[in-house]
């Protein structure tokens, strides 16, 4: 913004400047809609990801606690003779949607079910596990992307937060000295000619 040192005190200047302070409120006021907007969706976003991340801590515990018995059960070189799960298999599905300039996605992982076919069919203890951890994949797809979701929304509030606080702190204070300076020097000038005319016409009397 000029320096109101340097702007000529005229009436357009000072509707000039109104009508700057006008537009630079109303950015404010977007900004600071944006803000409460996007609070809001990351408290949505948080709320989401921890009942997820319980669901998934609670199925991690599980699972462990199944591998330790499949262990227990065949021993890990029992264990490591069972087939993986074939990853050609997997489809990673993805919607995308746009929040304030921000894209959030929601991801959803398919997988083959079952354990692949084996020469010795595997125990109990082996099936469960591998349900176990079947799930537990499952459950990371969405957590991974409720995550990106919440750093891409992070950055721009912070964004968002730093322009608002620069209309708010910086730019608003500076054009108000303005007009107030602008105003005092249009005031003092109206002044000087009215006691000029007065001095004129007492002249010409």
């Amino acid at each position: 913004m000029t320096d109101s040192n340097q702007l000529v005190a005229t009436p357009s200047v000072l509707m000039a400047l109104r009508e700057e302070r006008q537009v630079i409120h109303d950015g404010y006021r977007f900004l600071d809609e944006k803000r409460l907007l996007l609070a809001a969706e990351i408290l949505r976003q948080l709320d989401a990801y921890e009942r997820l991340q319980r669901d998934y801590q609670q199925l991690h515990n599980e699972a462990v606690a199944a591998l330790a018995d499949a262990a227990a059960r065949h021993g890990l070189q029992g264990l490591q003779v069972l087939p993986a799960a074939e990853p050609e298999l997997a489809r990673l599905h993805q919607q995308y949607r746009r929040f304030l300039g921000v894209q959030l996605v929601e991801c959803t992982l398919e997988l083959h079910d079952g354990i692949p076919a084996t020469a010795v069919d595997p125990s109990p203890e082996a099936r469960r596990c591998a349900r176990l951890f079947h799930q537990l994949t499952q459950c990371s797809a969405p957590l991974a992307a409720i995550s990106g979701n919440l750093e891409r929304m992070l950055q721009e509030y912070r964004r968002t937060e730093r322009r608002a606080r620069a209309l708010e702190d910086v730019l608003l204070p500076e054009l108000e000295q303005a007009l107030t300076e602008i105003t005092v020097r249009l005031e003092e000038m109206d002044q000087e000619e009215a006691v000029r005319v007065r001095i004129d016409y007492g002249r010409q009397r």
